[in-house]
């Protein structure tokens, strides 16, 4: 018997040819890369590139999320540490925090979210939700409304 765990590849993304898009709503200067999706789990995948001294919305975490910071110095605002080019940061679930990126050059980040990240107003209230199906449609709205061809980034073999 077959299963089909058994024919599941390996999945090879070429991340250069994937676009760059602004993170609207929450800002115009701030851009994400969608690397992958996995609707199996919920997790995502992104590169996520921030103006120098740029604030980004404060956040809760429903899951855990993975930072490897590729570019540039950023830290939140309720933690006294500062991540630079080659550090991680774990973060657990449930913990909710403000990212600022520091002054002097743009950061970009790799990130691996599982689950909801929930955008928090000053009172800590839930304004949105993002999560791997809004990226998913995030990722098609604009690539409809810029021509450009999708690719399948839920695929578990390759695109």
């Amino acid at each position: 018997m077959t299963f089909y765990a058994d024919s599941v590849g390996t999945a090879y993304i070429d991340v250069e040819t994937l676009p760059w898009m602004p993170f609207l709503p929450y800002s115009d200067q701030i851009h994400i890369k969608l690397i992958k999706l996995n609707p199996i789990n919920g997790e995502w995948t992104s590169l996520l590139r921030t103006p120098a001294g740029m604030e980004l919305p404060k956040h809760h975490h429903a899951g855990t999320v993975h930072v490897y910071t590729v570019e540039g110095h950023w830290r939140y605002k309720e933690h006294d540490w500062v991540a630079g080019p080659g550090s991680f940061v774990f973060e657990t679930a449930a913990s909710a925090h403000t990212p600022v990126a520091e002054p002097g050059a743009d950061v970009t980040t790799l990130n691996i979210v599982v689950g909801d990240w929930n955008i928090l107003d000053e009172n800590d209230n839930i304004l949105a939700v993002e999560n791997w199906r809004s990226m998913l449609k995030r990722y098609t709205d604009y690539c409809a409304a810029t021509g450009t061809t999708p690719v399948d980034i839920t695929s578990f073999n390759g695109n």
